[in-house]
């Protein structure tokens, strides 16, 4: 009917590439899946090099190349090298733990465009806890390398209850490794980090602090550094855009070639998301009923089926209304408009009293059989 708002049709822009769960660090906090070790049938460099030139003639641009850490694929330089040759721009998402000159340089002859590392937090001793792996300096040296070899140094820091604090000290580490893109990313709380929801999340007053000292330090450094900062979803009263709308941006394909419309999809029940084994790319997004399960506005339920602003968020993030409510069809609870929004803050309020507890549960960290009370 004329006036309806219609649903955005789009060929896939960014592949995110997911080329291994295996990584040396154990970060409570991962969004990898919590039973990784259950999908380790990882797609070999023919089938990747496959993905990737069947995703270009799709019309992807934007190549993520992200695990676990991805740099423990061997084959990571050819890989770079294919996507160079079908016109990508690449972006290696890496914690930079075991990167060396040598291998930057043969990253970037490969064609690699950008390479983002991420840092735990700004002194050692936090840094290793969170990371599981005595790692800190390496990491400070590698971010040096990289501008060493021409590259901008982008890093990221992910914001929890266990770091939120020194705020002011990671900006002080980001000016001291020349950074010049800084992601400050408050943690999402999907799969091990929705795992330690209650010990990660911070209080609504040390987000604000935070953000008014990220705030005043983005223009003090403004011209120099480019600050992000990703807000934390349980603080905000509307929801985030999911994917930027289901089925026509993003496009994951995962280490064991599960074909996802997020990275993320895997949990939700019976999706039933295609593997790259079995179907191709073009199939995949133009055929699949996991991918246009949600590209439409029909499975909204009230309030977001009669919600003027669905157009602007789709309904939300469907994994998080899956985690919060159990339906993955509900409206994401983080919207105030939600008849479930209570039960945002209600994880809110079980998060305080871990922190107020004189008890705190432990994290449980990637390798289930570490596990450490922090502070």
């Amino acid at each position: 009917m004329a006036g309806l708002p219609s649903y955005p049709n789009g060929s896939p822009r960014w592949l995110l590439a997911e080329l291994t769960y295996r990584c040396p660090l154990q970060c409570p906090y991962c969004s990898n899946p919590v039973d990784y070790a259950m999908h380790q049938n990882e797609l070999s460099t023919e089938e990747w090099c496959r993905v990737l030139s069947e995703a270009r003639a799709l019309g992807a641009v934007q190549l993520g190349l992200s695990g676990g850490e991805p740099l423990i694929r061997q084959d990571l330089s050819a890989l770079v090298l294919h996507a160079r040759e079908l016109g990508y721009y690449t972006n290696l998402i890496t914690s930079g733990y075991g990167l060396t000159a040598e291998r930057i340089a043969d990253l970037k002859s490969s064609g690699l465009d950008h390479i983002q590392i991420s840092i735990q937090a700004p002194e050692k001793t936090l840094n290793d806890t969170l990371a599981g792996t005595e790692s800190f300096e390496q990491k400070k040296k590698v971010a040096r390398l990289i501008k060493a070899q021409g590259y901008p140094m982008v890093l990221c820091v992910v914001i929890h209850r266990q770091n939120i604090h020194l705020m002011s000290d990671i900006l002080a580490m980001a000016t001291e490794l020349g950074a010049d893109y800084l992601e400050l990313a408050n943690t999402q709380y999907y799969g091990w980090a929705h795992l330690n929801r209650d010990q990660l999340m911070p209080t609504r007053e040390q987000f604000e602090t935070a953000e008014v000292i990220a705030q005043a330090y983005k223009e003090k450094v403004k011209g120099q550094m480019k600050i992000y900062y990703v807000v934390p979803d349980y603080y905000e009263d509307r929801p985030k855009p999911c994917m930027n709308g289901w089925g026509t941006t993003f496009l994951t394909v995962a280490p064991d070639g599960l074909a996802l419309p997020c990275h993320e999809a895997r949990i939700l029940p019976g999706l039933d998301c295609p593997n790259v084994r079995d179907f191709s790319i073009r199939e995949i997004w133009e055929e699949s009923p996991a991918f246009k399960h949600f590209r439409h506005f029909d499975w909204m339920e009230e309030p977001c089926k009669s919600c003027p602003e669905k157009i602007k968020d789709f309904g939300g993030c469907r994994c998080q209304a899956y985690l919060l409510t159990g339906n993955l069809n509900a409206t994401d609870p983080v919207c105030s408009k939600s008849p479930l929004h209570h039960t945002v803050e209600e994880a809110i309020h079980l998060a305080e009293q871990d922190r107020v507890s004189g008890s705190p549960k432990p994290l449980i960290f990637r390798n289930s059989l570490n596990s450490k009370t922090l502070g």
